[in-house]
């Protein structure tokens, strides 16, 4: 028997809840009230984390509480206002739809920052506004604002959701109290986390009643409102990530990072680097966050092992380092964001990472079994592009993907998927050596290896040697500085084999003249070999950026060895007739045109294209 609010909760024997009148519950009621009262006043949101801006004023200049962008206001206008009449249509009817968005933007000094526009999907147009004042939607009631913080280089990020965290946090916390009598039926749900939110749910109607509704016994007294908001909170927090779901949820979103005490900040695909407004105070909250995410993913953090490399439920790619005695601001986190749904080779050319006429070069040599490595910096776009190419591959082929944690994406239906387990050294370890050796026992057509780091290099071009086509990518900027890397220690790869790998893509994060950061392929590369009378290797570079028209050239026109020497045999040209490759190219180039303009950009409906396209033979 447990006391649950104005009850003494039993069960009866079919194992239902049956409530019992519990003669002190008025007195525990009453505090629950006062105490609910109190929590609106000066209490931060999301279990330590707590936003910076907008905590001055609201519109009419009074003074309001702090925000992460769900807050309620001092007050709320009616729509007859004229900050609803400034409103954009659409903002307009999201107000009236959406009751805390319009208590959000009552509550905004519009007068010192402006009216915020509303757009429902972001694009290159947006990115290349000057005043980026703008709210788009996440879905669920989620919305996003972003605005120029007059405090900082970067813009501000501020979720907007659909529940006040420090309104209901002391409701919250008497939840947590009642949800104890269903710790069983919770734990009994599976992993998938829709049916756990249903589940989680169908426990709070039990705890709770709306003041609308007859008074059900053992439940907790709430409003519909709240209800609602109770609702959110108890699945953002107990099946989400807390305060940043919301960010976790932005499709715009690249990279979470948090670089110890102090705010969060994120990498969007819009606008670059933002300051969210998500703030842990001190190193007790970020610690205790840290554990809570790093247990969620099945790899604790201690103090003993206060590294952790792993992946989110969703895909996502999470390092975390624990604690002050390792990092000086104490522990710090970065997510890299998973996108269910990589993005294509014609969302690449959208974007204006590359040309149509690369992509078709890509197409024939990727498709004809060249070994290739995209090189690049550090968050370039390696692994997009990887993904992107992996839809040129011969859709009848095996594939084997080998990585320390799970990102390729690859649309073929036979693909073996491995990832490494535990650290090297550990007894019960499993190292990329030994995956892409095993591969290598299982008669595949491509290798691709998430990165290569050390002595697996030395394997994979000993697999380029025996026939099977690899594909990585590789930390280097150029293709100078990947042979430097590749031919030294830990990869130790002999310079005479170098040659195996037939093509360098250079893939780098760049900066254009009107000041934005986008990602290029800077060169593209044929490999052709090391001369020991020299001591130099050979290459040709094929296609090129140039940063003053951002444009991309084509150097290696008439002169590409891979092409002529290599494809053109494949595709059953005679040597005198190797140069019509170069016409295939720009065949190819215009077919990726028309399929662009039909509008088929989907990762996996351009391979299911492509693929039909090959089974016919025009491929």
């Amino acid at each position: 028997m447990v006391k649950i609010g104005p009850f003494r909760i039993t069960a009866d024997t079919s194992g239902n809840a049956t409530g019992v009148v519990d003669d002190a519950a008025p007195q525990r009621e009453e505090k629950i009230v006062e105490r609910r009262a109190q929590s609106t006043e000066g209490k931060s949101n999301g279990g330590g984390l707590r936003s910076r801006f907008f905590g001055n004023k609201n519109v009419d200049g009074d003074s309001a509480s702090p925000t992460n962008g769900n807050a309620r206001g001092k007050r709320t206008l009616g729509f007859d206002s004229s900050l609803f009449e400034s409103l954009s249509p659409q903002l307009q009817t999201q107000s009236k739809n959406q009751e805390h968005l319009w208590s959000y933007l009552c509550n905004l000094p519009v007068d010192s920052i402006g009216v915020p526009a509303y757009y429902s999907r972001l694009g290159k147009q947006q990115a290349d506004l000057e005043d980026r004042n703008l709210i788009y939607p996440l879905g669920k009631g989620v919305f996003v604002h972003i605005y120029p913080d007059a405090d900082s280089i970067r813009d501000a990020y501020i979720p907007v959701e659909p529940a006040d965290a420090d309104s209901l946090e002391t409701l919250m916390h008497e939840v947590d109290i009642r949800l104890l009598d269903y710790v069983d039926q919770l734990d009994s749900v599976e992993t998938d986390s829709e049916q756990r939110i249903k589940t989680l749910f169908s426990c709070l109607d039990s705890v709770c009643s709306g003041k609308s509704r007859p008074f059900q016994k053992g439940g907790l007294k709430v409003t519909e409102d709240e209800l609602k908001g109770l609702k959110y909170l108890t699945a953002r927090d107990k099946v989400g990530m807390g305060a940043m779901e919301p960010l976790i949820n932005d499709p715009y979103i690249e990279d979470i990072s948090c670089s110890g005490v102090g705010e969060l900040f994120v990498e969007h695909k819009i606008f670059g680097s933002l300051n969210s407004s998500i703030t842990f105070d001190n190193s007790a909250e970020l610690n205790r966050f840290v554990i809570k995410l790093s247990e969620r993913i099945g790899r604790p953090v201690t103090t003993r092992q206060p590294i952790v490399d792993a992946v989110l439920p969703d895909g996502s790619r999470v390092n975390i380092v624990y604690g002050d005695d390792v990092s000086i601001r104490g522990s710090n986190f970065t997510i890299r964001k998973f996108n269910s749904v990589p993005m294509s080779i014609l969302d690449l050319i959208d974007l204006g990472t590359l040309s149509y006429e690369m992509a078709a070069y890509l197409s024939l040599t990727i498709g004809t079994g060249l070994n290739a490595f995209i090189c690049g910096e550090t968050a370039s776009g390696k692994t997009t592009l990887l993904n992107a190419l992996s839809t040129f591959i011969v859709p009848t082929h095996k594939i084997v993907t080998i990585e320390d944690t799970a990102e390729l994406q690859v649309p073929h239906p036979n693909w073996t998927r491995e990832v490494i387990r535990g650290r090297p050294g550990e007894g019960s370890s499993v190292t990329m050596f030994d995956l892409l050796k095993a591969a290598l026992r299982q008669r595949p057509n491509e290798i691709i290896i998430g990165e290569i780091r050390g002595e697996e290099g030395a394997i994979a071009f000993q697999a380029m040697q025996t026939g099977h086509t690899c594909h990585s990518t590789f930390h280097a900027s150029s293709v100078e500085k990947m042979i430097q890397r590749l031919t030294g220690a830990p990869i130790n790869v002999p310079k005479a084999y170098i040659d195996n790998l037939n093509l360098a893509i250079v893939v780098n994060s760049v900066r254009l003249a009107d000041g934005s950061s986008v990602r290029r392929i800077t060169s593209i590369n044929e490999i052709l070999g090391y001369d020991p009378e020299t001591e130099t290797f050979n290459f040709i570079e094929v296609f090129r950026w140039d940063s003053a028209k951002d444009s991309f050239e084509f150097p290696g026109y008439m002169n590409s060895t891979m092409l002529e020497d290599v494809v053109a045999p494949k595709m059953g040209l005679a040597r005198h007739e190797a140069r019509q490759m170069y016409d295939v190219i720009d065949e190819r180039a215009s077919a990726f045109r028309k399929i662009r303009e039909q509008g088929t950009t989907n990762f996996y409906d351009l391979y299911k294209f492509l693929a039909q396209a090959h089974r016919q033979g025009f491929l």
